[in-house]
C-alpha cells in the first residue's frame, strides 16, 4: 500500500481538530504523506464534500482518502473502508465516498471497519475521523489489508448519493445544480461538452431557465470576462458550467440550492 493519506473534512481550521488527525497518523505511519484536500466543507454537506473529492480525485496520488463529513448522527453510522482501482476510501456509510469511488472506476471490495484492535483508545462516538478513520488508514499505509478491518460488505449494501444528473434533448441541456463554492459560483452537473452538443459555445448568449425564471447571461472563459457585478456563465477547473458573479455572489443572487433543476439553452445574443 501506499504511503499517502488524503484527508477531507468538514472540521474547519479554527480548531485542533485537523491536527490530532495528522498526530494520529504520523505516530503510525511516520512516512506518511498526508495532502489535505479541504477541511471548510460546510457543516454536514455531504453532497458538497461528495463533488470536492470526486473532482480533485484525478489530481491526488493513489493511497488511502479518508473523508470525514456527516450529520449530527455520525456515532450511528458504520464505518466503511472502500477499495476502487489502486485506492482505498476510508470513511462513514453515508454516501459521501461514492462519488469519488465512482471516478476510480468503481468498488471492487467494501468491509466494515469493525476491527477494534486498530482504532485510537478511547474511541469518542462523536470523532471517529482521528479515533477510526486516522489510525485505519495509518495502518493500511503500513502494511495492513483492507480485508484486515472487518468482514466483506456486498457493494450493493453500500449506500450511495444519487449521481448528478444531465440531460441532452433538442436544443437543450437539463441538469442540477452540484454545489455551491466558497465564491458563491454556482457549479452544474451540465459540462461544456454537453453545451457544445446543443450548439452553445464560449461567446455565444446562455438562456437559462430556473423553475419559472428565465433569465440569459454570455458564456465566456472566465467570469473576469465581464464587468464587475455582472452574471456570467463559465466552465469552471473541472469541466462543468458555473454560473458567477464578477466580484460577487451567484449563489445569493440566483437563490439556486444544491440539488434545483436548471436548463440551458443557447439565448439571443445580448
Amino acid at each position: 500500500m501506499t504511503s499517502v493519506i488524503t484527508l477531507l473534512t468538514d472540521y474547519g481550521l479554527e480548531d485542533g481538530f485537523v491536527a490530532s488527525c495528522h498526530g494520529v497518523i504520523i505516530s503510525i505511519a511516520p512516512q506518511t504523506r498526508i495532502i489535505d484536500v479541504c477541511h471548510l466543507v460546510p457543516a454536514g454537506d455531504i453532497r458538497r464534500g461528495a463533488a470536492i473529492l470526486a473532482q480533485t480525485l484525478p489530481y491526488l496520488p493513489a493511497g488511502v482518502h479518508i473523508g470525514a463529513v456527516d450529520t449530527a448522527s455520525a456515532s450511528a453510522r458504520r464505518s466503511i473502508a472502500v477499495e476502487a482501482g489502486n485506492r482505498v476510501f476510508v470513511g462513514p456509510d453515508n454516501g459521501l465516498l461514492s462519488w469519488a469511488v465512482m471516478a476510480a472506476g468503481g468498488a471492487r471490495a467494501a468491509y466494515e471497519i469493525s476491527n477494534t484492535e486498530l482504532f485510537l483508545k478511547p474511541v469518542s462516538p462523536t470523532f471517529p475521523g482521528r479515533d477510526i478513520y486516522a489510525p485505519v488508514a495509518a495502518r493500511l499505509c503500513m502494511g495492513r489489508k483492507p480485508a484486515d478491518l472487518g468482514p466483506e460488505i456486498p457493494l450493493d449494501r453500500l449506500l450511495l448519493l444519487p449521481p448528478p444528473t444531465a440531460r441532452i434533448g433538442e436544443g437543450a441541456a437539463e441538469g442540477e445544480v452540484l454545489s455551491l463554492d466558497r465564491y458563491g459560483n454556482v457549479q452544474l452537473s451540465v459540462t461544456a461538452d454537453d453545451l457544445a452538443t446543443i450548439g452553445v459555445h464560449v461567446g455565444d448568449t446562455l438562456a437559462v431557465s430556473m423553475g419559472r425564471r428565465q433569465i440569459t447571461m454570455p458564456f465566456r472563459d472566465t467570469f473576469a470576462a465581464v464587468p464587475p457585478g455582472n452574471l456570467v456563465a463559465f466552465t469552471d477547473s473541472a469541466g462543468k458550467v458555473a454560473f458567477a458573479v464578477n466580484s460577487g455572489d451567484a449563489a445569493q443572487r440566483l437563490g439556486l440550492p444544491p440539488g434545483a433543476h436548471v436548463r440551458l439553452a443557447r439565448g439571443v445574443d445580448i
